[in-house]
């Protein structure tokens, strides 16, 4: 490590690195005092590329200037915490920073802009470039929104795609089938890969489960596996946790696996936008990327889901067999219902409650997660040669049923360094209320898009323990006065957010059972 004083530069072109502690959500951020001779001599301007050298590495970050010497002096570069791990030296190591070139993509960027469409080199190119951080923010949400608004073509989609998994690591497991299971998202508390695994895992078959982190949802597969192991696993100790217990339950963003798809998220997470064509690139671009050779995909449909009628589901199920027939990936497409959160609770730990009590075969799990989670097990284990169709089902209900399921979850939490979890015990935020029935009847209509909006104000996913422990479903009386769910939250302001959310929708209708809305179910 080597001293400087933050008065000045260590030589004519060295500043010393100053690891700034601001979490800037997977974008590298350089920052620059504003009377630092290096940023007036350069000519940089705020938001600019800059290319960072240090440790004979190199990162491209987004400049901000500062005026504060107590964010970075004057004889200073500082990078955001993303940005300083990168380079893997200490505070005060001597660094350059210089104009980065612009991406070579951008006119293919702009061309998507216009509504023009793209070929297969022009989507390797921009994704190339999306991948290195050469993309601004402004450029990326650019991107995201062509896409969204110029909808992609099927072909357009599979180049997107292909262009995605090229860029990052791809892992080969030598050994087939390689299977996996995924849902499309919009469903609160569908937790099912975290039964699913276990149960495919006993059986022999080899499935790497890398999720994605909540994006517009209260918890995600990765952030309900937090509570219970660590999810960032490096690239070397998950293949060694697969080989050995044939799956893993983690976070994909850690182990640089379509790593393009990682930056997008962090632009379409905050604008709420996961058009068709962008979650087909995402979602088929991670499976063939982590090894996987067979897919079951879970497309629930329902009036308040992401697909809202089957129609809309058939066309979706058409796009995902056509990439996945071109990317070489065999593909089990599902309609499932989705007309009501599955399970019993919506955030982090409810969710790992609901699926502990499941695996545990205890009489308080909810019964919809269970069938539904050993239903999609059927249909992957039926990708083994060895099991005849139609007999996936009871396997799967075996190994729930004699613990198998149980103890291979124990094995993957353990190798991922977590801790036993009693799910009757589980850590719910301290803060609470309670929304009743204003009538009597029976539970005609739940809001998936509602209750997922409340558990997020009160805190879901960060707040572990924040979000809705479900008390009713659809179908089911209901007095009036009666409780038909609470809401936990760990600081009074989430409390009264969700609180406010509550009086103007709760999120259920009550009337008559001949109201209940038709059921979307392909099982």
């Amino acid at each position: 490590m080597t001293d400087a004083s933050p008065s000045c530069p260590l030589d004519g072109e060295h500043l010393a690195l100053r690891r700034v502690a601001i979490d800037t959500y997977r974008e590298n951020v350089a920052y620059l005092h504003r009377d630092c001779p290096t940023y007036r001599a350069e000519g940089f301007q705020a938001l600019s590329k800059v290319e960072v050298r240090a440790n004979g590495r190199r990162i491209l970050a987004s400049l901000n200037v500062v005026d504060d010497p107590g964010i970075v002096a004057c004889g200073e570069l500082g990078l955001s915490e993303d940005a300083f791990a990168q380079l893997g030296v200490a505070n005060g190591h001597p660094a350059t920073i210089s104009q980065a070139e612009p991406p070579s993509s951008i006119p293919a960027l702009h061309r998507k802009i216009a509504g023009e469409r793209l070929g297969r080199e022009d989507f390797r190119a921009i994704v190339r470039d999306i991948a290195e951080h050469r993309y601004s923010k402004i450029e990326l949400t650019a991107f995201v929104v062509a896409t969204n608004q110029g909808e992609l073509d099927r072909e357009e989609v599979y180049f997107l795609t292909d262009a995605m998994v090229e860029v990052g690591r791809r892992l080969d497991w030598r050994e087939q089938p390689v299977v996996d299971k995924h849902c499309i998202g919009g469903i609160p508390g569908n937790r099912t890969s975290m039964l699913v695994v276990p149960i495919v895992a006993a059986h022999g078959m080899l499935c790497p489960k890398t999720s994605s982190r909540a994006i517009t949802s209260p918890a995600g597969t990765a952030d309900t596996m937090e509570v219970l192991a660590n999810v960032e696993l490096p690239f070397e100790r998950l293949e060694e946790i697969v080989r050995e217990h044939r799956g893993c339950l983690a976070w994909g963003g850690s182990s640089e696996l379509s790593p393009a798809d990682d930056v997008l998220i962090a632009v379409e997470r905050p604008l709420s936008i996961d058009s068709p064509g962008q979650m087909v690139a995402s979602i088929l671009s991670k499976k063939v990327a982590a090894g996987s050779t067979h897919l079951v995909l879970d497309i629930p449909v329902g009036p308040t889901a992401k697909v809202r009628s089957m129609p809309e589901a058939q066309r979706l199920r058409k796009l995902f067999e056509f990439v996945a027939r071109r990317i070489g990936l065999t593909l089990d497409v599902v309609i499932t219902d989705g007309r009501q959160p599955v399970g019993g609770g919506i955030g982090p730990v409810l969710e790992a409650r609901d699926v502990m009590r499941v695996l545990e075969n205890d009489p308080r799990a909810p019964n919809d997660l269970r069938q539904k989670a050993l239903r999609l097990a059927g249909r992957m284990l039926e990708f083994d040669p060895d099991v005849r169709g139609g007999d996936g089902y009871a396997i799967a209900r075996d190994i729930l049923d004699s613990g198998r399921a149980l103890a291979k979850m124990q094995a993957l939490i353990a190798a991922q360094g977590g801790k036993p979890f009693d799910p009757n015990a589980a850590a719910l935020a301290p803060l609470s209320f309670e929304v009743c029935a204003e009538r009597g009847g029976v539970v005609v209509e739940i809001d998936n898009l509602q209750l997922a909006r409340i558990a997020r104000l009160a805190g879901a996913p960060k707040v572990q323990g924040a979000g809705v422990d479900l008390l009713h479903k659809l179908g089911e009386p209901v007095a009036a006065g009666a409780v038909l769910y609470r809401v936990h939250a760990a600081y009074p302001a989430d409390l009264e957010f969700a609180r406010q959310a509550c009086a103007r929708s709760s999120g259920f209708a009550l009337g008559d059972a001949g109201e209940l809305s038709h059921l979307f179910v392909e099982f």
